[in-house]
């Protein structure tokens, strides 16, 4: 029997992409899943989805960037399984530009959801985790919080804060608390549709020729849950096999 199974697990940013495809893929392991996102139609149908193959899974609607709707969904999540064993920090937005643009919306919406998101995500089932004394935390990070790239540089510096974060969570998990950093390269999923600068668009457009499937992530995220407990997968950089940077 694997590990997953019977796992309660969080996911943000579900609706779509990484999240989506990590869903299909614990559901299928046996975990009894949250999903969480913004557009309900795509989670209704993901439920529904999961259900139809014999999966447990429920949602909530949440927008990570209100913390109030964060800690609903931990409580909710307590409320239906009786536990979080884990979270997985997913969701994200990467609405690149040189910072000569001075897209100052667009840096303040890259970190409302890509580090407090990570954070009011980490703060709301944190206390839960400690009192179980176990519990696992898996943060998306990216390439980018490894190397700059010139027009991302506020992206980079979310996925780096992000990669900080993972490591102080590790770093003060007093042997309870299992802390993953996933930083995943070129992936086909919706995250370039958020980029607004159109000569950075085509570069992305350009490198993301070769992206690889997002279940290459999935797979991933469930190889670090289903360590034993004693076993904690610190951070893992996936990438196509042809991506240089």
């Amino acid at each position: 029997m694997s590990l997953i199974q019977n796992k309660v697990v969080i996911i943000t940013g579900a609706s779509s992409g990484l999240g989506e495809a990590t869903a299909k893929r614990l559901a299928a392991s046996g975990a009894k899943l949250m999903l969480a996102a913004r557009r309900e139609d795509r989670l209704k149908d993901l439920v529904a989805e999961i259900a139809k193959l014999g999966g447990t899974a429920t949602y909530r609607v949440t927008d990570v960037v209100d913390r109030s709707q964060v800690e609903a969904l931990a409580k909710e999540t307590l409320s239906t399984y009786s536990r979080i064993d884990v979270l997985i920090n997913n969701a994200d937005l990467m609405p690149l530009s040189p910072l000569d643009q001075v897209k100052v919306e667009e840096w303040d919406r890259m970190i409302d959801v890509n580090i407090k998101g990570v954070l009011y995500g980490i703060a709301a089932v944190l206390p839960i985790m400690r009192q179980q004394k176990s519990g696992h935390i898996i943060n998306l990070s990216s390439v980018a919080g490894h190397k700059v790239f010139p027009g991302s540089a506020i992206y980079c510096a979310t996925k780096y804060a992000v990669r900080a974060i993972s490591e102080g969570l590790r770093l003060e998990s007093n042997g309870e608390i299992r802390s993953t950093n996933i930083s995943p390269g070129a992936v086909a999923t919706e995250l370039t549709t958020t980029i607004t600068d159109k000569d950075t668009a085509a570069g992305i457009d350009q490198l993301y020729a070769i992206a690889i499937d997002a279940d290459a992530i999935a797979r991933a995220i469930a190889y670090a849950i289903e360590q034993p407990d004693d076993v904690d997968v610190n951070e893992m950089i996936i990438r196509p096999t042809r991506q240089e940077l």
